[in-house]
C-alpha cells in the first residue's frame, strides 16, 4: 500500500463519525375468539407481516402461543438512531395495529435496548 494511499484512509477513519444505533421491542398479546385453525389464526394477522414487515426499520415476527387458536403473541423490533424516534415509531404501530387486526389486544410490552 502506498503512503498517499495510507493518508488517506487515515484522513477518512478521522472524519467518520459513529452513530450507535438503538432497538426497540414491542410485544403483543392478542385474545382470538371463534378460530378453528392455524391457517384461519394466520389469517387474521396477515396484516402484520404485509403492511409492517415491509417497513425497512420494523421485523415482524409471531413470537408466542404459536399452536394456540385462542392467542397470539407478535413482537416487532424497531431500529433508529434514538430511543425517542423508536418510542414514537413504535407508539405508531402499536395505534395502526389496534385499528387493523381484529383481535383485542390484552397485554403490550415494551423493551429499548
Amino acid at each position: 500500500m502506498s503512503d498517499a494511499l495510507r493518508k488517506l484512509l487515515a484522513a477518512r477513519e478521522s472524519e467518520t463519525a459513529v452513530i450507535t444505533p438503538h432497538l426497540g421491542v414491542l410485544t403483543l398479546h392478542f385474545q382470538l375468539y371463534g378460530v378453528a385453525d392455524l391457517k384461519e389464526k394466520r389469517k387474521v394477522f396477515l396484516p402484520l407481516k404485509t403492511v409492517w414487515g415491509r417497513e425497512p426499520d420494523l421485523a415482524v415476527a409471531e413470537t408466542g402461543d404459536m399452536e394456540a387458536l385462542d392467542s397470539a403473541v407478535w413482537s416487532i423490533a424497531a431500529l433508529g438512531t434514538s430511543t425517542q424516534l423508536i418510542t414514537a415509531r413504535l407508539d405508531q404501530v402499536e395505534k395502526a395495529i389496534a385499528q387493523k387486526i381484529d383481535a383485542p389486544i390484552l397485554e403490550v410490552q415494551r423493551e429499548l435496548l
